[in-house]
């Protein structure tokens, strides 16, 4: 939109401005425009016809101000320049963003004393609120008995309590082994990560049940659980590879482990996805779009993980709180590496 010359260094109407032209005082036009129950309602429509015809648009942060409020919330996070932080960061941020509310951002770089320092520095500018973002997705300890609304994204708190907006890992494991079992796939594969993440076995189970659900069970007897890297993939599928050569799928619990699964698959001269499919998670563009094939992942949606947390802590600000756990559902992004060929079941 172009601003024409004539519009430049133009005064902003401000509420004396209405007053003025609906006949009333400043502060029967700040009721007006704030819904308060003593303006009669002819009143009230001369004043909001006012405003509209000056395109008056009220201060943000004066209102807030007015209502005891700082018009900004404190986000604290332990991993800033991680993968999963940085959509739940913009998420958030877009959220405020609608609400006309600033976001003060802390990194507390995996360090609780420093986490406890920056909440402290937050409540000491009165922000409004705090979003808390964990570095991996297990139970945190709850800050508890704040000033202020907090919600927990991303780890939740172990106070049932406390509000917590998380993803949900039981539902992508499901996803992803319905999504391959669709593609006429029945001996599947699972390596996950590290076993002591909460969110590798919610994978593993999820998978697991929609497999027993189709009647299935994995080719081995454990699911392999290791590390989250590329090593960890070649190294998994190797051994089952050597074990259960009739593979024709497999289940990787991060993307890094799919990129390692592929290059072990390919140095043994299987195809992908003609032999065997492969499945990562996260859905790492850097990795995804790069694999040869490209890799068909799950997608934990975490901007709207962020999203969907400061909307809670929005609410609870204007006294709307509501406590408890709630997921976020994932998505398959499919990809080369199960697209484009369905394996005939035996």
């Amino acid at each position: 939109m172009m601003v024409k010359k004539s519009d430049w260094g133009k005064k902003r109407p401000t509420l004396a401005d209405v007053a003025k032209a609906a006949g009333v005082s400043i502060a029967t036009a700040s009721k007006a425009l704030n819904g308060r129950t003593q303006v009669r309602a002819e009143t009230r429509d001369r004043v909001i016809k006012a405003a509209e015809e000056l395109s008056f648009r009220p201060n943000a942060l004066a209102q807030q101000l007015q209502r005891g409020r700082s018009g900004a919330i404190g986000l604290v996070t332990h991993d800033l320049e991680g993968r999963f932080s940085i959509p739940i960061l913009m998420g958030a941020e877009d959220e405020a963003g609608t609400g006309e509310l600033s976001v003060l951002l802390c990194d507390a770089r995996g360090d609780n004393l420093r986490e406890r320092y920056h909440v402290q520095a937050l409540l000491g500018r009165n922000v409004d609120g705090l979003i808390i973002v964990g570095a991996r997705p297990d139970v945190r300890p709850s800050l508890g008995g704040l000033p202020v609304p907090v919600v927990y994204a991303y780890a939740p708190s172990d106070d049932p309590e406390d509000m917590s907006q998380v993803s949900d890992n039981f539902e992508a494991g499901g996803l992803v082994a319905k999504h391959l079992i669709s593609r006429g796939r029945r001996r599947i594969a699972i390596v996950s990560g590290d076993e002591t993440y909460g969110a590798a076995g919610e994978r593993v189970a999820g998978a697991m049940a929609a497999m027993q659900e189709a009647g299935l069970q994995p080719v081995h007897d454990e699911p392999f659980y290791g590390t989250w890297d590329e090593a960890w993939g070649r190294s998994a599928v190797e051994a089952i590879l050597s074990m259960h050569p009739e593979v024709d799928a497999v289940i990787c619990g991060s993307d890094q482990i799919a990129r390692g699964a592929l290059d072990m698959l390919h140095e043994h001269e299987r195809r992908v996805p003609e032999d065997v499919a492969v499945t990562g998670h996260d859905n790492w563009e850097v990795i995804v779009a790069h694999s040869r094939p490209r890799l068909t992942s799950v997608d934990m949606n975490l901007e709207a993980l962020g999203r969907r947390a400061a909307a809670r802590l929005f609410a609870a600000i204007e006294e709307r709180p509501s406590p408890g756990v709630e997921k976020v559902s994932p998505r398959i992004v499919e990809r080369d590496s199960t697209r484009g060929y369905h394996k005939v079941s035996e």
